[in-house]
């Protein structure tokens, strides 16, 4: 190796900070100081450097943000805090009635009438989470399904306004930044300008874009289309800040401040509001004069500001209870109903689809729009024939508003949903506690697709090459009428059907064998039980190591779970008594599916009613249980953690150096535990 001068060591370390200073002002502050020929002059120096000294590359070069190799796949990581959807708010009185919730949920007489909330910008792009570790950024990743996304770091790096290395001398050990990626308005147009010139497909809409753009396997490709970025959550230890002497960030605001100090953008037109009307005045302003952003937003986000606040109502299965986007009235358009078809879902749930003439709405062609139930039909008046006015729903699925029946042709005929299934012919029911109408026969082709898609999709048993018209061609030819006989498949038997070689049918039994190594958690939910979802579904088998316990259990014992409610429970346990779906558990052992989870250490348990429903904190260093670990075991127990103490917490558990934790604890009356009461507690 030839041996390195020590001022081109030291020339390219004053390179790279000097380049780090001058893009966060240029991206991040929008107040350049250099010329953008010096900054290309200096960056091609240390080009150059890197070059013939390939050892002094480092990760937080500015020229590592775009990657000579494409990705050949993305890696699915789990997120190390989950990213939560928002509840949507349309009105005023949706936005008071969330304030009222928040007064409720903190159950505190002495709170003002109302609870300083900050407002932002609801950017329309596409979330993504960004860790860092002493403060290196290690990982980018999509938000996927808010618990797993895909790995896209190399994508990330390219783009600007996100800093490669922190702006803090002594960063914290790992910190988690969220925020939104999105096209600015002029480069969406300037792609689609360029993909017409080339003869391809145009980007309906900048967030669809951004999204697209987010997983393209070449880096390259994402540079070119210059991606922006804003900051707008941040998640700290607060342990590891009071160590480290960084601030102590005690509210949304002071998060925003924080991230722009430390080399983010975020968007400038936040405010802190200390009303109602400043609310109103807010969503108001930005309702026209958002017209005039260099960027696509489609409402605002309303977040309780003092973290202390958000740390005492927490959240729900999906959303946080402190946070609400008062969405801006979807693009509307007309249109006339030409028919309406009914689909069967997995749950055997009839949908009424509305067949339209396509119109263009918010950027892309619509031809059909959901009708949602029975009730909503009877609502509606609908006749085919009918001119309607169609949104999209959330901005993403299209459905009928309303109907103009000045517009209503003569004889029109008035729908009325079928009496018998579609797919099948039984007779359908309609519960009267339900506005769903359903099939109930559970041999009907479509339930059955339904089960078999769900079952090999990406969140179940992620089973590959079986597809949607492979489960047509499977279930039409009647060679598999449920998942069980999935596992009875041979090559030679998936041979016999359409374009089908040896070497994809090899390939597909391969995968099914595959799905066998699938963990217990993964099975409970492709089983496809009504309210049971994938978080859902890892919460139960964390408490329910095994499959026989489940279906013992009694609803009580189920709902017990923390985040488990009576709906999800009693759905649980009647699943379990239809003899049916006995069989089919049976069938699914004897094919060596995994109805068992993993026993951590020895350390599972059963639901305590110690712990079940209780509020813990930990906090310092236990003697032998990492904090994690801890934080595991009152889980597995039923109980609730959280990082901050509060009138609701029930314990503190505490270790060596506990800090201001066990201060607040004890000023509160909260009962604190050793680890080894803990355990005692635990084991009771």
């Amino acid at each position: 190796m030839t041996e390195l001068p020590l001022f081109d060591e030291s020339r390219a370390l004053e390179l790279r900070k000097i380049l780090q200073r001058t893009s966060y002002e240029y991206y991040v502050l929008d107040a350049p100081t250099i010329e953008d020929s010096v900054y290309d002059a200096l960056y091609r120096e240390l080009q150059n450097l890197e070059a013939t000294y390939p050892h002094l590359i480092t990760p937080d070069s500015p020229t590592q943000r775009v990657g000579e190799k494409p990705t050949v796949q993305f890696v699915s990581v789990r997120h190390h805090i989950p990213l939560y959807s928002l509840d949507n708010a349309f009105t005023n009185e949706d936005v008071k009635n969330w304030q009222d919730r928040c007064q409720k949920g903190l159950d505190r007489s002495d709170l003002l009438e109302f609870l300083d909330s900050v407002c932002e910008l609801k950017i329309d792009g596409s979330a993504i989470a960004l860790t860092y570790e002493q403060g290196l950024l290690v990982r980018g990743a999509t938000r996927g399904d808010g618990t797993s996304g895909e790995d896209i770091t190399p994508n990330v790096k390219t783009i600007r306004s996100i800093p490669l290395r922190l702006n803090l001398d002594n960063p914290p050990d790992r910190l988690e930044i969220r925020g939104e990626a999105f096209l600015p308005i002029a480069v969406f147009d300037e792609i689609n300008q360029e993909r017409s010139q080339q003869g391809e497909a145009l980007f309906a809409n900048p967030r669809n874009a951004a999204a697209g753009t987010l997983r393209q396997l070449d880096s390259r490709i994402v540079a070119k289309r210059r991606l922006d970025f804003f900051a707008y959550t941040i998640h700290i230890d607060r342990e590891d800040f009071a160590q480290k002497n960084l601030p102590q960030i005690s509210s949304q605001w002071e998060a925003l401040e924080f991230l722009q100090i430390i080399g983010f953008r975020v968007n400038p037109n936040k405010q802190l509001c200390t009303s109602l009307q400043e609310l109103q005045d807010y969503y108001d302003h930005w309702s026209t004069e958002r017209l005039k952003l260099p960027y696509m937003t489609d409402g605002m986000v309303i977040k309780l500001d003092a973290f202390p606040l958000q740390d005492q109502l927490g959240f729900t299965q999906k959303t946080p209870r402190w946070a609400i986007a008062w969405k801006y009235p979807a693009e509307e358009m007309p249109t006339v109903i030409e028919a309406v078809t009914v689909q069967v879902g997995r749950t055997g749930t009839l949908t009424p689809v509305a067949e339209l003439r396509p119109v263009l709405l918010a950027g892309t062609t619509v031809s059909r729009a959901t009708l949602h139930n029975s009730d909503r039909l009877a609502e509606l008046d609908l006749h085919i024939g009918d001119t309607a006015i169609v949104r999209k729903a959330g901005e993403i699925i299209p459905e009928v508003v309303r109907i103009l029946p000045e517009l209503r042709p003569d004889r029109a005929v008035r729908f009325v949903m079928p009496t018998h299934c579609p797919e099948c012919g039984q007779p359908v029911i309609k519960p009267e506690n339900e506005a769903a109408t359903r099939c109930v026969n559970g041999r009907c082709p479509a339930i059955v697709r339904g089960a078999i898609e769900h079952w090999v999709s990406r969140d179940a048993l992620d089973i590959n090459g079986i597809g949607e018209k492979l489960v047509r061609q499977l279930v039409g030819e009647n060679h598999i009428t449920s998942i069980a006989d999935l596992y009875d498949l041979t090559s030679e038997k998936l041979q016999t059907l359409d374009r089908m070689g040896q070497k994809s049918a090899d390939k597909i039994i391969a995968a099914i064998a595959q799905s066998k190594t699938k963990p217990w958690a993964r099975v409970l939910y492709g089983l496809g039980i009504r309210h049971v979802g994938s978080v859902n579904a890892q919460n139960i088998t964390d408490n329910f190591p095994n499959v026989e316990l489940l279906a013992q259990a009694s609803p009580s014992a189920i709902a017990s779970i923390f985040g488990i409610g009576e709906e999800i429970a009693q759905s649980l346990y009647e699943w379990f008594r239809k003899e049916e779906h006995q069989v089919l558990v049976q069938r699914l052992q004897s094919s060596g599916l995994q109805f068992v989870g993993e026993q951590k250490e020895n350390r599972a348990i059963a639901i305590n009613p110690n712990i079940a429903g209780k509020t813990f904190v930990v906090t310092g260093t236990l003697p032998t249980l990492k904090r994690d670990e801890a934080k595991e075991l009152i889980k597995s127990a039923g109980g609730k953690v959280t990082d901050s103490v509060s009138k609701k917490t029930n314990y503190l558990v505490v270790g060596e150096d506990a800090g201001s934790k066990l201060d607040k604890a004890q000023s509160l009356g909260v009962t604190c535990l050793s680890e080894v009461e803990l355990l005692a507690l635990i084991n009771r």
